[in-house]
């Protein structure tokens, strides 16, 4: 079994951390960069930043974050957030991003994918999905999981691997926040079906969820936010409470 991957995301919004539930009721979770360099000194193996309000006229002001992120860490780490050309996901590597992630442009237009993993390799085009339970379907959310789609969750997941997608962020909507533990069911589906890593997200409450994701599934990672923001959890005990559990993780 390859080792797992835990994995701190940072949502932005005006340049600081904020954290909500199920997408809404956001509150302020501190300095982006300060967080960073924490996580990193904790052993995340890799950090993920959503610019969750991205626009045109703030993509500059995210560059010199993701700048300012690159100059203080030494582990991969991914930012995304309204990306939807070659010359944004340029601005963000050049910035020192070591991968990007689309979500509704890709949706919208899945060429996009094929474009960039074509541009710029497959390694660091990660396609992200929010996805939300309709009548025993789950269904792909687009617009900060705002509006619905008519696609299924895993035959888009299916497709994006195809296009050239070299990893799948993988958020349950319906756990997002609540603490209730990770959406076994969709994570299981998704990474069954496609040979890329998959990212878990949405639910982490305990460490147990960590582990009954991973003894469940065949994801790559895990990805939690408010319980490493607050100090709910420590990545570090995290990590030894899985080898304990005789989940291969990295140190």
């Amino acid at each position: 079994m390859l080792k797992k991957r835990i994995i701190p995301c940072l949502d932005i919004r005006d340049g600081r951390t904020v954290k909500g539930i199920r997408f809404i009721n956001i509150r302020d979770a501190g300095d982006p960069v300060e967080l960073a360099r924490i996580y990193a000194l904790h052993g995340a193996d890799e950090l993920v930043f959503l610019d969750i309000t991205a626009t045109i006229e703030n993509r500059k002001t995210f560059a010199e974050l993701v700048e300012r992120i690159a100059a203080e860490i030494n582990i991969p780490f991914t930012v995304g957030g309204g990306i939807n050309s070659i010359e944004d996901v340029a601005i963000l590597l050049k910035a020192g991003a070591d991968k990007i992630s689309i979500n509704s442009a890709a949706v919208r237009r899945p060429q996009l994918i094929k474009e960039l993993a074509g541009e710029f390799g497959s390694q660091c085009i990660v396609v992200a999905i929010d996805t939300n339970k309709i009548d025993d379907d789950w269904i792909v959310f687009v617009d900060g999981g705002r509006t619905p789609t008519e696609l299924k969750t895993v035959p888009w997941a299916i497709k994006a691997a195809e296009l050239g997608a070299g990893e799948i962020l993988l958020t349950s909507m319906a756990n997002d926040g609540t603490k209730s533990g990770f959406s076994v069911d969709i994570t299981a589906d998704v990474s069954r079906n496609i040979d890329i890593p998959v990212i878990a997200s949405g639910g982490a409450g305990k460490m147990e969820h960590f582990k009954t994701l991973f003894l469940n599934t065949d994801c790559s990672a895990a990805l939690a936010a408010s319980i490493f923001h607050f100090g709910e959890i420590n990545i570090k005990e995290l990590k030894e409470y899985l080898a304990k559990e005789n989940i291969p993780v990295r140190y």
